[in-house]
């Protein structure tokens, strides 16, 4: 589902944390999906499904990456919970930051 160069391994995905596309990245969109690209590490992944870039898009919409996923169909939510662990792994997508105010 998705390829990042040189992620580090073992970084864990916390389905109850609410996360966030990380501001030094950029997705371009692509047939296949996107290539999304860090700024500051200068990592490199290929998100593989166009469903994939609009969840990454819109996670921080959402309470939890729990929640996120919910709205995904059920033969794809474990290849896209996997996918969104890699990202976050590549520090491509981040945990959101608490105490904004918003109930």
């Amino acid at each position: 589902m998705t390829t990042p160069a040189n992620a580090p391994a073992g970084a864990a995905l916390d389905l109850a944390g609410a996360y966030r596309l990380n501001p030094s990245v950029a997705l371009r969109p692509e047939p296949f999906g996107a290539l999304a690209y860090h700024f500051g590490n200068r990592r490199l992944s290929f998100l593989k499904a166009p469903e994939l870039v609009e969840l990454v898009r819109g996670l921080d919409r959402h309470p939890s990456v729990g929640h996120a996923l919910a709205g995904v169909p059920g033969s794809r939510r474990d290849a896209f919970r996997r996918a969104l662990a890699s990202l976050a792994a590549a520090d491509m997508i981040i945990p959101q930051r608490s105490g904004t105010g918003a109930p």
